[in-house]
Parts: C-alpha cells; sequence; structure tokens
C-alpha cells in the first residue's frame, strides 16, 4: 500500500523549514526581508499551506481553486511590493521546482512508483499554473513599488534574457509583445560615462516621453538596447536574424533611429547603432548579435544609419580572424601618416565612388582628391577604386571609423 501522500503530510513542517532556509541562504533579498521575524514567519506559513494544499490537491488529482490561485497572487504581490528583484523572483520558482521534487522522492516508498509518477505528472501542469499567478501578483506588488521606467527596464531584461515573465510584465505595463522587435543597440564610445545611482532609470524615463511602449535597458555599461516593436509578422532567418526587406521593419527602422538621435543627445556622446529583428523568446541571440554588429559599425555625433548584418558582415567577419584584423590594422597606420586619407576614403566610399560628389562633400578640389588617392595607392599598394580597394580598405575605414583601434606609427623606414 502506497504511503507518499501521508508521509507528505508528516513532512509538512519540516520541509517547509528547510524551503525557508534555502530561500535566505541562497537568496540575499530574501535573507533580508527574513531579518523581520513577522515576515520570515508569514513566508513560512506560506510555505506550509502551499505543501499542504499540493499534497491534497495531488492525492485528488484536481486542479488550484481560484481561492488557492488567489492566495498565490496574494504573496507574490507581498514579495513584488517589497522590492524583490525579478531576478530573485525567477530564482525562488526555480528553488521551489527542486525541493518539490526533492521532497517527492524522499517520501517515496518501494511500493510508490504509481503515485511517484502520478504526484509528478501533477505537478509539470499545475506547478506552471501556481507559477504563472505568482508571478502576476509579484508584477502587481511591483507596480506599487517600482516607477514606470525602472518596470519598463525590468521587462527589457527580462526580454533579452528570453525570461518566462516577460509577458506577464508586458502586461502590466500595458505593453502587449508583439510577433517581433527590433533589437537596437547603441554604443557609446570615449570614455566611460559615470556611474551615479539612478542613471538607468533618468535615460529611460527621458526616452520614454518621445518613445512610449518601448521596452530599453543598459544591456552593458557602453551598450544601451531598445526594442521597437514590428507591427506586423516579419520573417525572420534562423541562424542571422536578417530578415526580408519591407515596410514594417522599415517603419521601425525609422523609428530606431529617432530614438538613436535622441539618445545621443542625451548623453552627448558619439555612438553607433546595430540593429536586428527577433520573434520574443529568441531575443537573447538577437541582442548578442545587435551589440556585435554595433561594436564595429562607424560612431557618430548622430547616427545616420541603423547598421545590420548585411551592411558589416565582412567587419564582422574579420574581428573574429586575428591575422586579419592585425593587416587591416597595419594598412590603418599607413593611411594614418597621409592628409586625412582615412576620412578621404571614407566620403569616397559613401559617395559610391564618385569624384565630384566625394570632392563637394569634403569641400576640397577634385584634383586634390585625386592627389589624396594616388597618396593611398603609394602607401598600401592598391587602388581605392579596384575591386581588391573596395573590399580592403572599406575594412580598415569602417573599423577607424568604429573607434574598434587607434592606428600603430609605422615601423622606422615604412614610407
Amino acid at each position: 500500500m502506497s504511503r507518499l501522500f501521508p508521509s507528505l503530510r508528516d513532512r509538512l513542517d519540516g520541509n517547509a523549514r528547510r524551503a525557508v532556509e534555502v530561500y535566505t541562504r541562497e537568496l540575499p533579498e530574501y535573507r533580508e526581508v527574513t531579518r523581520e521575524a513577522r515576515a520570515r514567519a508569514a513566508m513560512l506559513d506560506f510555505a506550509v499551506l502551499l505543501r499542504r494544499r499540493e499534497v491534497e490537491l495531488g492525492a485528488d488529482d484536481a486542479p488550484f481553486t481560484e481561492a488557492d490561485l488567489a492566495m498565490l497572487r496574494a504573496f507574490g504581490a507581498e514579495r513584488g511590493a517589497r522590492g524583490v528583484s525579478l531576478a530573485a523572483q525567477r530564482r525562488v520558482l526555480g528553488l521551489h521546482s527542486v525541493l518539490t521534487l526533492r521532497e517527492v522522492q524522499e517520501a517515496a516508498g518501494p511500493n510508490d512508483v504509481d503515485h511517484v509518477m502520478h504526484m509528478l505528472g501533477w505537478l509539470s501542469v499545475q506547478g506552471a499554473v501556481a507559477q504563472h499567478a505568482y508571478t502576476e501578483g509579484f508584477v502587481a506588488g511591483q507596480r506599487r513599488f517600482l516607477p514606470v521606467a525602472a518596470r519598463v527596464r525590468r521587462l527589457a531584461g527580462e526580454l533579452l534574457a528570453d525570461g518566462p515573465a516577460a509577458a506577464a510584465l508586458a502586461e502590466g505595463l500595458g505593453m502587449p509583445l508583439p510577433a517581433a522587435f527590433l533589437v537596437t543597440v547603441l554604443r557609446v564610445t570615449g570614455p566611460p560615462l559615470p556611474a551615479t545611482p539612478g542613471r538607468g532609470d533618468a535615460t529611460v524615463d527621458a526616452l520614454l516621453k518621445h518613445h512610449p511602449r518601448t521596452p530599453m535597458t543598459w544591456h552593458e555599461p557602453d551598450l544601451f538596447a531598445a526594442l521597437l516593436p514590428v507591427r506586423a509578422d516579419v520573417p525572420v532567418v534562423d541562424d542571422v536574424d536578417d530578415p526580408a526587406e519591407g515596410p514594417e521593419l522599415a517603419a521601425a527602422e525609422r523609428r530606431a533611429l529617432r530614438l538613436a538621435d535622441d539618445f545621443a543627445r542625451l548623453t552627448g556622446r558619439p555612438c553607433s547603432a546595430g540593429g536586428t529583428p527577433g520573434r520574443p523568446g529568441r531575443l537573447a541571440q538577437a541582442v548578442r548579435l545587435a551589440a556585435r554588429i554595433s561594436r564595429v559599425a562607424p560612431a557618430e555625433a548622430v547616427p545616420r544609419r541603423l547598421y545590420a548584418v548585411r551592411d558589416v558582415f565582412v567587419e564582422l567577419g574579420t574581428t573574429q580572424v586575428p591575422q586579419v584584423e592585425r593587416w587591416l590594422r597595419d594598412l590603418g597606420s599607413r593611411l594614418a601618416t597621409g592628409p586625412d586619407l582615412v576620412a578621404t576614403l571614407d566620403a569616397f566610399y559613401r559617395h559610391d565612388m564618385n569624384r565630384l560628389k566625394t570632392a563637394l562633400a569634403l569641400h576640397i578640389h577634385p584634383r586634390t582628391l585625386d592627389y589624396r588617392l594616388r597618396r593611398v595607392r603609394e602607401l598600401v599598394g592598391m587602388e581605392a577604386g579596384s575591386t581588391q580597394g573596395v573590399r580592403t580598405l572599406s575594412a580598415v575605414v569602417a573599423a577607424m571609423s568604429a573607434g574598434r583601434w587607434s592606428p600603430d606609427p609605422p615601423p622606422a623606414g615604412r614610407p
């Protein structure tokens, strides 16, 4: 005869105490909360009650009732209102799942195989229902504790981490998740920005005034990530996440450039903009690619273009091969000895190698342009307008414009 469910009932108090001890040991935020005796007692009572309901309902193969779910939402709301972070909330749900499985294993006897399988099947379904209710309450509690900018940052962080709470956070902010986002990463150049308290929330708060319903956050100290909703489903290629062109994506790119303009003016720093589309649930891959694009894209006082894979695939490739990187850097060092040769080549390629348009953009005579291009050939041994020159020197110019490296002075004796 099976003893699984009676054994679980007998162990309720001990299992609940162990759970609270694990939470406080593993999670500093929970340890801080339980310094207050009343809060620790409430946490223990909840742990006992939850386990009792799991045993009762699991034995009868019954779902959580509305009263049960309301209880879960209420406790989640209490945690959110206390300022517990989303990461800690996600971690405590994971710990509860692990501890529950351990408790079932410890209570099981040699004749309990069928009941153990039954309980595990019940937990796989009802555990997800309980976690959803708890998360809903947690998000509702956060609304009372956190300003909008902080909640937007948490939503962006959860989306970019492909976290399970993204939908609940989005719903709480009134930002329904679209089929796809244009993930945009803005890289700030120059000295590190001061790490002042509240800088992240202040940046997001300022940008939300002109770019509402846009999840955004500081992704790294020099990288700011924004997720521009794409208003129609965009085909996304599995490995590259670079979709076919379309009006909806083009509209998102225009919004991303306006946001980049506001961001550059707000920070007062040149920045580069990289973007790629991605779907919710796969945005961690997209933000990594957008960050790589931003690191090889040219930095500008006001970004004029949102760079995609198709624009910088050569530069992305060269960063993976150190020997190629060193070769290009050597060419850059030679060009740095000439009169404005890097800026000249940059304008030359941006104007599709049209002499008159390039000269006009540089405010120089076409003959001066010709002299500079001859000097390029003398220094690096290739014509700027040749196939080899376009492929090679455009990569050099892009790397130097992006600030990826500063050219070394050429060795003595080299022209």
